[in-house]
């Protein structure tokens, strides 16, 4: 009896001391930034960086089937801290190469899954991984973001109609991830709205940006408020239970009902790393790696069939030729003519967009009379041009490995592929399933109708480019209450973080505030044509539009010179100036030559540009700025040309939602 009474006293002595919450941290390779977990009941990891609270103790877990909790009454069994240092060759990106240093720790616990956590120079992040074997659920993950303070935030609400019944958060998981950003203190934030990523919070001088990346067969994170306080937590699409054709004609999966769980798993696997970027200067983010750094490796080995490059575009403009002797729209003569515009001026791809198979079918094998696919792919191979076709998603869903066989041996060589406006596990499958069909039948992809990148690219290089932003398009039908010019010097801080995006740039009729106006026929851009050039620089788009009808190109030869020319993948990318919803500036660098690109918001300005990136030489800078009368006329530009040395200064001066674009040539 004595002997079972020390061993009950044992016992109740371990677990006490098992409740004790433990601390386990790392810090970033130059001791700026701190990460901190603390193990008691539950699992919180928080931030510091210089001594300022990032991330202020928040919960993470996963429930897993039906009484799981990875992360509640924890039973750790090994932390074990390491490091990497590594160089990252990135071929189709814009840089060469990326470094990836950091600290890690791995917290292994009873229960088959550990928790990875990274700490960066600028930046933290963690994720779950399972070593269980077999099938199992993922009831919900839990995924807290907690502030100090009520801070500023910077993000997109989802759009979607609060009228009728229903559920106001299951509404918004049916969305094409494109909005205008609002700013607001973290407590007057909107209850019933989800946020998508990437958002960024204002921590007195810092920003801090928050992502996720490594999104494979697991739904995409949501953040929202809905206490009122200064928290964001996570939210998921639960897995769809049935779906329905419908949507834009007919392209689309519409859920009617869903499952009560987030994600159906198989056997080991880890799950998307939750970043938080953090950034002393607001430039910081305009040249940002971490989602490619947590993405996985290339998995389809030889990626020197992938021609990234630039596009003539036929719907933004409305297939708007003029002064030709035929009638413009979806057919061979029309698409021959942009063929011969992209083989005269060395772009080199062509889009056949929306409209060259038979409407409401969802059938991509069915072509419309008026196109034919093969001779317009011949017709563009005898002049150096690929042919691109746009794709929605149920047709191509519906029957992938034929369609994608049957034009790749046409010649086709990508598909621009739209409509998904989900990312349930669902979706999320479909678009790796996507990638990799098409890498095995050497095309390329571009997600439109897309959720933010998370690492796809890496993985699979074929996908080129994503939207998952607020562009031009909507400049076809929005109002000037659709602040455009404001939207586009916040999306390089907050979006392009996560990596490229279609913004489908270009336009060459150019307004200020005062004559702008909608236009499906004949569309226009807000702000100046410099700006519009600029995008080549500043925006990250390897595969990127020239959105504007070739009969407006051909009248504006030197803009159009310029864009034709310009590279959309880099060895080198230099982060000059900016701030948040205010101004950007950007340099690029291909080969010898180096792009410098740089937009404002509507309040004219004079930046200064540190040409100490050129290292030291003589060189030769042509730059198109704005005209004297960009303040009234959109279109008015200078092109000029003067001698320059590395490491000099000089200073450009943009007209309201104005910007400017540069070439700097060695001598």
């Amino acid at each position: 009896m004595k002997r079972f009474l020390i061993f009950a006293l044992a016992l109740f002595t371990l677990s006490v001391a098992q409740a004790k919450p433990t601390q386990k941290q790392i810090v970033s390779p130059d001791g700026s930034l701190k990460l901190t977990v603390t193990i008691g009941d539950e699992v919180r990891w928080s931030v510091e960086d210089d001594g300022v609270t990032i991330i202020a103790p928040s919960q993470i877990a996963m429930y897993i089937n039906e009484s799981e909790a990875w992360g509640v009454k924890p039973q750790l069994r090994k932390a074990t801290i390491g490091k990497i240092d590594e160089v990252i060759p990135s071929p189709l990106y814009k840089k060469s190469e990326v470094e990836n240093e950091c600290t890690t720790l791995t917290l292994s616990f009873k229960g088959d899954y550990a928790i990875e956590l990274r700490a960066y120079d600028n930046a933290a992040a963690y994720r779950f991984i399972s070593t269980r074997k077999g099938d199992y659920v993922v009831k919900n993950e839990l995924s807290e973001f907690e502030f100090a303070s009520d801070n500023t935030l910077y993000g997109s609400y989802v759009k979607f109609n609060r009228k009728g019944t229903g559920n106001a958060i299951e509404k918004q998981y049916y969305n094409s991830f494109e909005n205008i950003y609002f700013t607001q203190p973290l407590s007057k934030m909107d209850p019933e709205r989800l946020m998508f990523l990437p958002l960024v919070v204002e921590v007195g001088s810092k920003k801090v940006c928050i992502t996720e990346s490594d999104l494979m067969s697991y739904p995409g994170m949501y953040l929202y408020n809905n206490n009122g306080d200064t928290t964001l937590e996570a939210n998921f699409a639960s897995v769809p239970d049935h779906i329905t054709q419908g949507g834009h004609n007919m392209l689309q999966g519409e859920v009617q009902t869903r499952k009560p769980y987030i994600a159906e798993v198989s056997g080991e696997r880890s799950f998307p790393w939750r970043i938080c970027i953090v950034a002393d200067e607001d430039k910081q983010l305009l040249d940002d790696d971490m989602v490619f750094r947590l993405s996985q490796p290339n998995t389809i080995g030889d990626t020197s069939w992938i021609k990234p490059g630039k596009v003539a575009w036929d719907w933004w403009n409305d297939w708007g030729l003029y002064g030709v002797d035929f009638e413009p729209g979806i057919n061979n003569r029309t698409y021959e003519y942009y063929i011969d515009f992209a083989s005269r001026n060395g772009i080199e791809y062509v889009i056949l967009d929306e409209g060259w198979s038979v409407n409401k079918k969802a059938d991509l094998m069915q072509v419309i009379p008026e196109i034919d696919v093969k001779h317009l792919c011949d017709y563009a191979k005898e002049r150096g041009v690929g042919i691109v076709l746009w794709a929605g998603y149920w047709a191509l869903n519906r029957d992938m490995e034929r369609v994608m066989k049957h034009y790749a041996d046409m010649g086709v060589k990508g598909f621009k592929i739209d409509f998904m406006d989900r990312d349930d596990q669902q979706m999320v499958d479909f678009y790796e399933r996507s990638a990799a069909t098409a890498a095995k039948y050497k095309l390329m992809c571009d997600f439109h109708g897309a959720y933010k990148p998370c690492g796809l690219s890496r993985k699979y290089p074929n996908v080129v480019n994503y939207e998952g932003v607020n562009g031009l398009e909507q400049m076809k039908w929005s109002t000037i209450e659709l602040d455009q010019v404001t939207y586009d010097v916040m999306i390089p801080f907050i979006r392009m973080v996560a990596g490229p995006m279609d913004y489908t740039q270009g336009a060459m009729v150019n307004a200020q505030k005062k004559s702008y106006h909608a236009s499906n026929s004949e569309p226009m851009s807000q702000g100046t044509r410099c700006r519009q050039l600029a995008m080549y620089v500043v925006f990250e788009s390897p595969f990127n539009m020239l959105c504007d009808s070739p009969s407006n190109y051909e009248k504006e030869g030197v803009c159009t010179e310029f864009i034709a020319k310009i590279p959309t993948v880099w060895e080198q990318t230099v982060a000059l100036d900016g701030k948040l919803g205010e101004f950007c500036t950007v340099a690029r660098r291909a080969g010898d030559d180096w792009y410098v690109g740089g937009m404002t918001n509507w309040d004219e300005r004079e930046v200064e540009i540190d040409l100490s990136f050129l290292g030291e030489g003589d060189f030769t800078l042509t730059e198109f700025v704005d005209g004297p009368n960009a303040n009234k006329i959109g279109r008015d530009f200078l092109k000029r040309s003067y001698d320059v040395k590395g490491g000099s200064k000089i200073k450009v001066k943009m007209a309201v939602g104005g910007g400017f674009a540069m070439k700097i040539e060695k001598r």
